[in-house]
């Protein structure tokens, strides 16, 4: 069995360190604690992925330092290498430290809706719809301030990487759970509110070329079913439920569950909080009034 690599400052963070130290300085981190805590425990239980464990976990002295890392490692290309995109990362955590917040509310909203994760430390490393999201947070910061071929880059760059394809321009909340994400499609005037839940294959898209304010607006704590597409400047209420393949093109009132192509209400959305629950099943009772309706 091979020593674990010591834990030393990750190249270009040397002076950055001791300031993120300080700024962190009696100040209760439980996720970080918790990633670092479980980052120690693979480095016990695998030694082969101990240089991937310490360069991408334990060698930062934040969270905002380690997902930054990872992210853009995975964004890095010949074109834009990944230390540039972890400069653009810090540069806008500095500008705008919300976005570390978003961090660690997305990394929560995993382990509380993934019944297959336990672990803060699994979206962080492999799971490419919370580096999808991530990714956007900085296009999204670039786009604000102008850069926005920069902005496009990314958003370029994460769709061939992430198979997500999310407009730059698009306004997104915290406590995002993108499950699987592959497919993803959101357009640049849509809006994604706080603790919402998509699963793959949903797309959030206009229906036409206007240039006016044409996406949908996902209110808080929606569940979108896989493969559901919303179109055009509608508004799904909070808490409301999307089924699975549906095709919505008129608003859905809040806590409601809405099935079909095209998508009608069929009753209530099931529970206080779909986007938690991650209930995906429709009634007997709500099929039934569907079929009634067709």
């Amino acid at each position: 069995m091979s020593a674990s690599p010591s834990v030393s400052p990750a190249k270009g963070q040397e002076k950055g360190q001791e300031k993120g130290q300080d700024a962190i300085a009696g100040v209760c981190d439980p996720v970080w604690s918790r990633l670092r805590g479980e980052a120690e425990a693979v480095l016990r239980e695998e030694p082969q992925l101990a240089s991937f464990i310490v360069a991408t976990i334990l060698n930062h002295p934040t969270l905002e330092g380690a997902v930054a890392h990872r992210v853009a490692a995975r964004l890095g290309h010949a074109s834009l290498p990944a230390e540039l995109v972890a400069h653009g990362f810090h540069e806008a955590l500095q500008d705008d430290p919300r976005i570390g917040e978003a961090f660690r509310a997305d990394i929560v909203a995993v382990m509380d809706r993934d019944p297959a994760t336990s672990r803060a430390i699994e979206p962080v490393l492999y799971f490419k719809g919370f580096h999808a999201i991530q990714a956007h947070r900085l296009a999204h910061w670039y786009w604000g301030h102008g850069r926005r071929d920069l902005a496009l880059y990314l958003q370029s760059r994460s769709s061939e990487v992430f198979q997500c394809d999310i407009h730059p321009a698009a306004r997104i909340g915290r406590g995002i759970f993108l499950d699987h994400a592959t497919g993803l499609v959101v357009g640049s005037t849509a809006v994604v509110e706080d603790d919402v839940s998509i699963l793959h294959a949903v797309t959030l898209g206009g229906t036409g070329k206007q240039g006016s304010d044409r996406h949908p607006k996902i209110r808080r704590g929606v569940m979108i079913g896989a493969g559901a597409k919303i179109l055009g400047n509608i508004e799904v209420g909070a808490c409301a439920r999307v089924a699975a393949g549906s095709v919505v093109l008129r608003p859905v009132p809040p806590n409601t569950t809405v099935v079909g192509v095209p998508a009608r209400v069929v009753g209530t959305a099931g529970c206080a909080e779909p986007a938690r629950a991650m209930d995906q099943l429709v009634s007997m009772d709500q099929f039934i009034h569907m079929a009634e309706g067709i």
